[in-house]
């Protein structure tokens, strides 16, 4: 069977401007909408995991990538999504979470976490070697050829993994690689960005070039046939309070160049929160990879600041309350890890940050047992209430229009769910065919 994402690029070659979202997310929630919406296309839906998520060790969903599989297909199974519609991806696969140890050591951990991606039945990995290792010299810059020396490298363990695949799956697809990282690492900016560089013609064919010399040395005939994608900056960011939004007159050259490479397509990372037409005609200038993941959290936040909004209009009794705002801010403040290196200026901007920040610490909690129970009691605070239609309308105008003209759950989940797939609905309209 043919890899789906190279069915997107037989269609570009025919000039029909396509592409697929790439779902950068572990929120249990979210990740139902998703599946939910999705299903009413029938198509293939791309959620990927990073390095930092998920490996060998764990990462901090405490997960391997096998566990990451059954996570996914165990919500797949929940929401009657076919799971031969799914397709599983690796994000900034390689040395990444290894990076303060030296080349031998990192290296081997990378070559581990991809072997296992692989064989867990990953089937678009995003070859990351572009960040300095412990042994590197952090006066001079990383070449592109020691980046796709190492590059090289992780294809060539993922190829045999994949061998090994096949003989207990038959018919498992042979994954795609996308290499390429001009980006920041995952978790977003650290800090405020005013200009963004887009990626150079020349710094785009010299990937190219420095990883086509690396398979020939290592005596690598057909890799081109499985690299779909680079990574590319086409000057999209956020950060915790503005957005940079997409300007495709400084694509112009990068789009022209990309016409020499018809079996390629570009990455493009963060390009969250971009306007709908944003996003359009990024896919339209190449960037047919459109990764999200933190508006998609975003927007499930704030689905249950809504709630819990709506929940102190309802429920007089204020010890019944839910409190989720409150609790998630106290849980916040107690456990800073995943959000003080992030967060800074006044002790007011900093709880504004932890509340409404585009790049949405508030994510690494939500799968907390205390944040969880929150969640849990405020779903069952609004279902044992009439809901208005007004205040829907107040908090959810959204979801209000779907209730009216079609038969939209009247539920709380569905509620949170609705704002997420607002977002998703963006993306789909982005990538499909006009």
């Amino acid at each position: 069977m043919n890899h789906p994402i190279k069915e997107i690029l037989s269609k570009r070659k025919l000039g029909i401007h396509v592409g697929i979202p790439s779902f950068c997310t572990a929120n249990g929630i979210v990740i139902e909408a998703i599946l939910e919406y999705s299903k009413k296309f029938n198509d293939y839906v791309l959620i990927e995991a990073t390095a930092n998520q998920v490996n060998q060790f764990g990462g901090y969903m405490n997960m391997t990538p096998y566990d990451f599989v059954d996570y996914i297909y165990d919500i797949a199974d929940k929401v009657d999504f076919p799971k031969e519609k799914l397709l599983l991806g690796a994000d900034h696969f390689g040395p990444l979470a290894w990076a303060d140890k030296s080349e031998t050591e990192a290296m081997e951990n990378a070559k581990e976490l991809v072997e296992q991606a692989v064989l867990a039945g990953y089937t678009k990995i995003h070859l990351d070697t572009s960040m300095r290792l412990g042994s590197d010299d952090v006066n001079v810059k990383l070449s592109d050829e020691v980046i796709a020396k190492r590059g090289v490298e992780l294809y060539e363990v993922c190829e045999e993994a994949f061998k090994q695949r096949v003989e207990k799956f038959p018919n498992s697809i042979h994954p795609v690689y996308v290499i390429g990282s001009e980006v920041p690492i995952p978790g977003g900016e650290f800090e405020e960005v005013d200009t963004l560089q887009v990626t150079s013609p020349n710094d785009f064919k010299n990937t190219i070039n420095a990883y086509d010399k690396k398979f020939k040395e290592a005596g690598i005939k057909n890799a081109w046939d499985n690299i779909i994608a680079v990574v590319v900056q086409p000057g999209v960011e956020f950060s915790n309070v503005n957005v940079h939004l997409y300007e495709r007159e400084e694509m112009n050259g990068l789009s022209k160049v990309l016409k020499d490479y018809p079996n390629l397509v570009f990455e493009g990372h963060s390009t969250d929160y971009q306007p709908p037409a944003k996003l359009k005609e990024m896919v339209g200038d190449g960037v047919a990879i459109l990764k999200v993941g933190p508006a998609c959290t975003f927007a499930f936040r704030e689905g249950l600041f809504a709630l819990s909004m709506m929940e102190k209009e309802l429920i007089k009794d204020k010890a019944k309350h839910a409190n989720f705002i409150e609790c998630l801010e106290e849980v916040m403040i107690e456990n800073p890890k995943d959000w003080q290196n992030y967060y800074i200026g006044s002790e007011l901007e900093k709880e504004l940050s932890r509340k409404y920040s585009f790049s949405d610490r508030s994510r690494y909690y939500m799968s907390r047992g205390d944040i969880e129970s929150s969640i849990d009691n405020l779903f069952n605070n609004i279902d044992s209430c009439d809901l208005p239609l007004g205040l829907i309308k107040q908090f959810f105008p959204n979801a209000f229009m779907k209730i009216l003209e079609e038969d939209y759950p009247l539920d709380s989940k569905s509620l949170v769910k609705s704002n997420v797939i607002d977002v998703v609905e963006d993306y789909f309209h982005a990538t499909k065919a006009s």
